[in-house]
């Protein structure tokens, strides 16, 4: 793994934030911010990953499910109040505060949408 640059990456993780951002000031239904929005973060962190690091797309696009999975399983053991942090914004906006199946099926379609990308993206430029 070799850190660098990718504009590509950058630019990709801008838009999905700026779209997640819009989401969560401008949105408030019940499929958009609830759904599209968790299927999104995983693909945003991929992206601001692969901004910085060069590596195995497929490790690290499975290394950001996991770590989605960490965080959904600390919203399962109500980590915020176990770390006495239940009354930050900030924590219960970053790690959340309920855990959802439904999150975690929602993050794994994220992650296959990444493999699919990557993989057409791959055959697109080696062609």
């Amino acid at each position: 793994m070799k850190l660098y640059f990718n504009n590509y990456y950058f630019f990709s993780f801008v838009v999905l934030f700026l779209t997640e951002v819009i989401i969560a000031l401008f949105v408030n239904d019940n499929f958009i911010r609830p759904y599209f929005g968790d299927f999104l973060v995983v693909i945003l962190i991929y992206c601001f990953v692969m901004t910085f690091v060069k590596g195995n797309k497929f490790k690290i696009a499975l290394s950001v499910l996991v770590f989605a999975f960490i965080i959904e399983f600390l919203q399962y053991i109500n980590f915020i109040t176990l770390i006495n942090l239940q009354h930050s914004k900030l924590a219960r906006t970053v790690i959340g505060t309920s855990f959802s199946v439904e999150d975690l099926i929602l993050y794994t379609l994220g992650y296959l949408t990444i493999i699919g990308l990557e993989c057409l993206f791959t055959k697109i430029i080696h062609t």
